[in-house]
């Protein structure tokens, strides 16, 4: 009760703060328009049609939890409207993105750790590569991979062997999947440095004592040492993923995803769409994290490092 309390007070004070936002951002719109009309409006007025707009600048929040109800729960899961089906196509760039880019980084993590001339080479240029916008990244990226035509994961012709017709959320998934690597793989490589040191002289001198081969110190000493450092790491890959899979809808084609459904509400100023678009992302981005967390919580209990 003590946790839920101090959570349940800042969220009503971020309510408190959203909907005083969208009365004074909304509030011009309603007195131009009374303006024009002739008529003079109350506060209560004001209120009550700056937080009803078909429109706003800033949507109120039970406008954005109606949206995505609309756009979940109403909508038929494979219609091109619905926010289940961008969530989908989002959702499976961001894990094939994040599976590329954790295996990246575990094997350049363990090159790191074991040699010497990487350490001094790979380690700035993975921390150089984080420096350059992602934004500046993804349209290029895109771009290039359309004109050499890989763009489709497995590939059209293999795709439809397997599943008869080529899935949807596989069109256009490579350059997509590429991006969120990008962004994963730099959380893993930090992370997965810093658990394979964490084991200390006295330790590693043991396994000397013990005649303990290279693989031997790696696998029962090396990793397990990593697994809170890597569960951790993960929990930000997984996240940054998220991110790199919805920038590169913004260039994608075809618009799909959370990211083209902002795209596409930013066209048509339908502030609405982009932020049920939003907090659908935000919601996903929940979910991925305490997934991870409950299998670091299991997997550190298996293994005797958390009660």
């Amino acid at each position: 009760m003590r946790s839920i309390i101090p959570i349940l007070t800042v969220v009503a004070a971020l309510m408190a703060i959203w909907y005083a936002g969208a009365i004074w951002m909304n509030s011009k719109w309603a007195l131009d328009q009374a303006e024009r009309a002739g008529v003079e409006l109350s506060l209560s007025e004001i209120v009550t049609d700056t937080l009803a707009q078909e429109r706003p600048v800033l949507p109120a929040p039970h406008q954005v939890v109606t949206e995505l109800w609309q756009t979940t729960v109403e909508k038929n899961i494979t219609s091109k409207r619905s926010l289940v089906f961008h969530g989908w196509i989002t959702l499976s760039a961001t894990l094939l993105g994040f599976i590329f880019g954790t295996g990246l980084g575990v094997l350049l993590a363990v090159g790191i750790v074991y040699s010497r001339a990487m350490d001094m080479s790979v380690m700035p240029w993975a921390i150089a590569s984080q420096t350059i916008p992602i934004l500046a990244i993804a349209p290029m990226l895109v771009v290039v991979m359309n004109t050499i035509g890989a763009t489709d994961f497995l590939g059209k012709d293999t795709a439809e062997a397997l599943f008869g017709t080529q899935p949807a959320f596989m069109k256009g998934l490579l350059p997509k999947a590429v991006i969120a690597a990008y962004l994963s793989f730099f959380p893993v490589v930090v992370g997965m440095v810093k658990g394979l040191r964490a084991p200390d002289a006295m330790q590693l001198d043991l396994m000397r004592t013990y005649s303990a081969s290279g693989a031997a110190t790696f696998w029962k000493l090396r990793l397990p040492s990593s697994m809170p450092y890597f569960f951790t790491s993960l929990k930000i890959g997984i996240a940054a993923s998220l991110v790199g899979a919805i920038v590169a809808e913004l260039s994608a084609s075809p618009i799909r995803g959370l990211g083209g459904r902002m795209l596409t509400g930013s066209y048509y100023g339908q502030t609405l769409q982009i932020w049920a678009a939003l907090i659908g992302a935000a919601v996903l981005a929940a979910a991925l994290v305490g997934l991870i967390g409950a299998l670091q919580r299991g997997t550190l209990r298996r293994m005797g490092m958390k009660p």
